[in-house]
């Protein structure tokens, strides 16, 4: 239980945050698994999109903080990677 107006505040804003962050995490989970289904396809359109899908994502979770940016950078070269073709080390995301 809190004990101030201000803790109470910081706890309703920490579940809000919370929620975003989850779904922003999950989204960028997704489009690593896009990028890879587009990959064993060899669709090279579809690669194209999803590595932009993934990109954007990855962008837009580390610039809200929800992925610390040497994060961010790490599963952006992970896209690439996978993109050309090398099934790397998967992440435990």
């Amino acid at each position: 239980m809190t004990h101030s107006k201000s803790a109470e505040k910081r706890v309703r804003q920490n579940r809000k945050n919370r929620v975003g962050n989850r779904e922003k995490l999950s989204g960028v989970r997704t489009a690593l698994k896009r990028v890879d289904q587009a990959a064993a396809a060899g669709d090279k359109a579809a690669i194209a999109k999803a590595v932009a899908e993934a990109y954007k994502r990855i962008d837009k979770a580390a610039h809200t903080h929800a992925l610390h940016a040497n994060t961010a950078a790490r599963r952006k070269a992970l896209v690439a990677r996978r993109a050309a073709g090398h099934k790397a080390v998967t992440t435990a995301a």
